[in-house]
């Protein structure tokens, strides 16, 4: 992998992450733009303990360009984008419109393919292992900026998700407090060591996802990927490393080598969940890692979650009153379905 940094004509941070090391990144980025301005600021709710952003700015985001139109395809003459090279194999830059920046962290675009009409599971397993560098590296670049507290890595696929943009990418969010999800991990964490006199909540349940065996979904030398016990989703997949690791950085070589082969595997299988002839499954993937400063950081272990808002061919799994209002999940499919289902659609 060959890493180039430089900047855009606004003054924001562009990497390209090259598999080929005699790769030249000096093409300028020319384009008139002002510089970025944001009103992002963190606000905190005292009734629930959480945190929200606050980012006014954002209302003048680019909004499902058509595909001339597109900001993360490479310029061509008389068309710049946010990427001044005529191609790129991985490209990632400050977001224009972020969420977070400055003391309140940042926000990072993840260009997977300069392809805009693939998609990660295009993707060869070459390609998919230089995202995964990327991931890692922006993850170990983005921690020692001192405001941050925790590194999300994570995609968001499809209209139905509400993405702005469709060519295929992701985004890092680099966060100034660890989030409310990460939170509740920790203390069943913490709780589960001392009612079990010392043991790993994730190893746990890890192993008794394997040794139940319905909801396994993918195991293979050094991953495994389940539909949880209590999966929130309809179609839902969590992706363990069997030797538990914090974040991605801890990952060894083995892991790293084997990723792709699965991760590509589980993404083609969701696109299969609802038939041959039924559009691209929407999906979100999260990568979680531990939080930079926890107590317990070493217990808590990398993992990613995937998931659907589409629960059958043409419905989608809307966030109602029970959701939205309290937070109490209604599963239309039994996880155990879900699985044999992605079981069933595995690649032949």
């Amino acid at each position: 992998m060959k890493k180039t940094m430089t900047r855009l004509a606004d003054g924001r941070e562009l990497i390209y992450y090259d598999l080929r090391d005699d790769a030249v990144r000096g093409s300028a980025d020319h384009r008139p733009l002002d510089p970025v301005s944001t009103a992002s600021e963190i606000r905190h709710d005292r009734l629930l303990g959480d945190s929200v952003a606050i980012a006014s700015h954002r209302q003048g985001r680019t909004y499902l360009p058509p595909a001339d139109a597109c900001p993360l395809c490479p310029s061509r003459d008389g068309r710049a984008t946010e990427i001044p090279a005529a191609d790129y194999d991985v490209a990632v830059f400050e977001n224009r419109f972020p969420s977070l920046a400055g003391d309140t962290g940042r926000c990072e675009v993840v260009c997977f393919t300069p392809d805009h009409d693939a998609s990660f599971a295009d993707l060869t397993g070459e390609q998919a292992a230089l995202v995964l560098e990327a991931w890692t590296d922006r993850t170990a670049e983005l921690s020692q900026h001192p405001a941050v507290q925790q590194v999300f890595c994570f995609e968001n696929r499809g209209a139905e998700i509400g993405v702005t943009l469709g060519h295929p990418h992701g985004q890092i969010y680099a966060y100034p407090f660890v989030t409310p999800r990460t939170e509740r991990m920790l203390a069943s964490l913490a709780a589960h060591r001392e009612r079990t006199g010392g043991r790993n909540l994730f190893d746990d349940v890890l192993a008794d996802e394997l040794a139940d065996g319905r909801r396994i979904v993918l195991d293979a030398g050094h991953w495994t990927a389940f539909v949880p016990y209590a999966a929130h989703w309809p179609y839902e997949v969590h992706l363990y490393p069997k030797r538990r690791v914090p974040d991605l950085l801890a990952l060894d070589e083995a892991a790293r080598t084997e990723f792709p082969q699965v991760y590509l595997e589980v993404l083609r299988r969701f696109d299969r969940i609802f038939g041959p002839d039924e559009p691209p499954t929407p999906y979100i993937s999260a990568w979680h890692q531990a939080p930079l400063h926890a107590a317990d950081r070493g217990g808590f272990a990398l993992h990613l979650e995937l998931f659907t808002v589409r629960r059958t061919s043409g419905k989608l799994k809307f966030l109602a009153g029970s959701e939205s209002g309290m937070n109490v999940f209604i599963n239309d499919v039994p996880p155990e379905a879900a699985a044999e289902r992605l079981r069933e659609v595995a690649s032949a």
